[in-house]
């Protein structure tokens, strides 16, 4: 084995370590941070060695998964009906209401409270957008340039992140929802 080798896989070996040990999705530029300065690995080979890691665990019950934070290892999904077994608490239900309205501003983004109300044709309450904000879901990223100058708001990375999604475009298109809510399997 060349010692170019022996450094990949010593890599590998570091990535690995670092992404099974974080508490949160990490980044090419978060793991690059973590070697000193001159012997940073290029991200290029940071990246050579998360594809490898991710070949390595094709056929385990984990994976190495990109999310809009970084990279992290969570349970394949055929897995999770079993891993959700080990957990007594269950998890968190959503209204209705709250699900409509981080629906309406993950596809309509950037909205203001008074778009979210018209689209919904009801009332918006604090609660709910102070919830939505305290997730870390929706932030405030702006205000529109009309008279009360209200907030206008866009989803987060932690969205993404809670959602397992990398990017906006892996959300599912409205027309399948539409779809979905015709043929009776889901209500919209």
């Amino acid at each position: 084995m060349s010692e170019n080798q022996q450094e990949q896989g010593e890599l590998k070996r570091i990535i690995e370590a670092l992404l099974f040990a974080s508490d949160s999705p990490m980044s090419l530029q978060q793991l690059q941070a973590v070697f000193p300065e001159l012997d940073a690995p290029r991200k290029q080979a940071i990246q050579q060695a998360i594809d490898s890691i991710c070949l390595d665990y094709q056929s385990s019950a984990i994976e190495l998964h990109q999310v809009a934070s970084g990279w992290r290892f969570q349970v394949k999904v055929d897995m999770a009906s079993w891993v959700a077994r080990l957990f007594i608490q269950k998890p968190p239900k959503y209204s209705r209401a709250l699900l409509e309205t981080i629906a309406i501003i993950a596809y309509q983004q950037p909205v203001t409270r008074g778009d979210i109300e018209e689209i919904r044709g009801v009332s918006v309450s604090t609660y709910m957008i102070d919830t939505l904000l305290d997730r870390e879901w929706v932030k405030v990223d702006g205000h529109k340039e009309t008279p009360g100058r209200p907030a206008l708001y866009v989803t987060t990375k932690q969205f993404l992140d809670y959602f397992n999604l990398a990017s906006l475009d892996d959300m599912p298109a409205l027309q399948e929802l539409e779809a979905l809510a015709i043929a009776g399997e889901m209500a919209i």
